[in-house]
């Protein structure tokens, strides 16, 4: 017995092999639940296993997309534990999987790690959740893989970029302890590399000191290990006199500083001020519930996906998307008199 192929699924429901293959790939936008479910009713009666191996060398497109995050420092860095990157993940599957394509996802450490990689998976794109300008990100353009970085401030137009306005953060976080009467404010941040997301934000709370006229000081600069270090930066924080206020570059740190600061007998806002960056939901059940620097991470992977499967299948698509980011006020800045 022959077994079925699409254009047979196709003529059974009256419609294009096109649309069989859509719903196939999951790629449902632009056809009626009636359609799907009468498409998916063939499959089901007929044990049609759709051979995506063979359909993977005809088209030369795998339909698989590697997100991958780049570990740097500690190992074990948090691919699925993070709120911010699972909440960019969960857009970046929902999308994939609407325009008909699958993820792998993974974490590497070395360029070694990267050329396996590339070796034992066909993927057809890639999407990286963190690059610099260095060996990694050569061998990335060497590939001549259609990849995306999110949030990577390297320029080379064989790679997508899609990130946020990060220095316009690090300035609107800044500018608003300013206008509150703050005058000594600590940036607390992970290390800063050179040409990176935290270094963009510690440009923009360099902008607005020296607009207001303050020194940049460097004793003001707390630098941290990983997030969980939040916690003891909060004591550093709170054995400084001088300070009235700092900025974090992420709310899972600002959380662990209130929470130093807590143990130390200090409260937010009353003896310190306190902003974070990403307003993902701990801003908001924090005590007090955290202002925040806004990104919209949904939109970021959303966005990361279309531009790269775009070019995947021949469309032209803008080399950089940058997306806005706003200031959401909460309770965790006091006026000074």
């Amino acid at each position: 017995m022959r077994a079925m192929t699409i254009k047979d699924i196709a003529q059974q429901a009256g419609v294009s092999v096109t649309t069989v293959s859509n719903v196939i790939h999951g790629a449902t936008n632009h056809v009626s639940p009636a359609t799907v479910e009468k498409i998916n009713k063939i499959i089901t009666q007929n044990n049609y296993v759709p051979n995506m191996s063979a359909r993977a060398l005809v088209n030369k497109n795998s339909r698989i997309v590697g997100v991958i995050n780049r570990e740097i420092g500690t190992p074990g860095a948090r691919l699925v534990e993070d709120p911010f990157l699972s909440m960019m993940i969960r857009s970046i599957e929902r999308e994939l999987r609407a325009r008909g394509y699958f993820m792998m996802m993974g974490t590497v450490a070395t360029v070694q790690e990267l050329n396996s990689l590339f070796n034992n998976w066909n993927m057809c794109g890639m999407i990286f959740l963190s690059m610099f300008d260095d060996d990694f990100f050569t061998q990335i353009v060497k590939s001549k893989i259609p990849s995306v970085c999110i949030d990577s401030y390297v320029e080379d137009k064989q790679v997508l970029n899609v990130g946020i306005e990060d220095r316009k953060g690090g300035y609107l976080a800044t500018k608003h302890l300013i206008e509150k009467g703050h005058k000594n404010i600590a940036f607390v941040s992970p290390e800063i590399f050179d040409r990176g997301v935290i270094h963009e934000r510690y440009m923009g709370y360099v902008q607005a000191l020296e607009e207001a006229g303050l020194s940049v000081k460097k004793e003001n600069l707390i630098t941290i290990q990983t997030m969980e270090d939040g916690n003891k930066a909060g004591h550093m924080l709170a054995s400084r006199r001088d300070l009235t206020s700092a900025f974090a570059t992420a709310d899972l740190l600002a959380a662990g500083i209130l929470t130093g600061l807590s143990e130390e007998g200090l409260h937010v806002p009353e003896d310190f001020s306190l902003i974070g960056f990403d307003d993902i939901f701990v801003s908001s059940i924090t005590v007090p519930p955290l202002t925040a620097v806004k990104q919209d991470m949904q939109q970021k992977g959303f966005t990361a996906v279309d531009v790269l499967i775009d070019t995947i299948e021949g469309k032209t698509v803008p080399h950089s998307t940058i997306l806005p980011v706003s200031l959401v006020e909460r309770q965790s800045v006091a006026k000074l008199n």
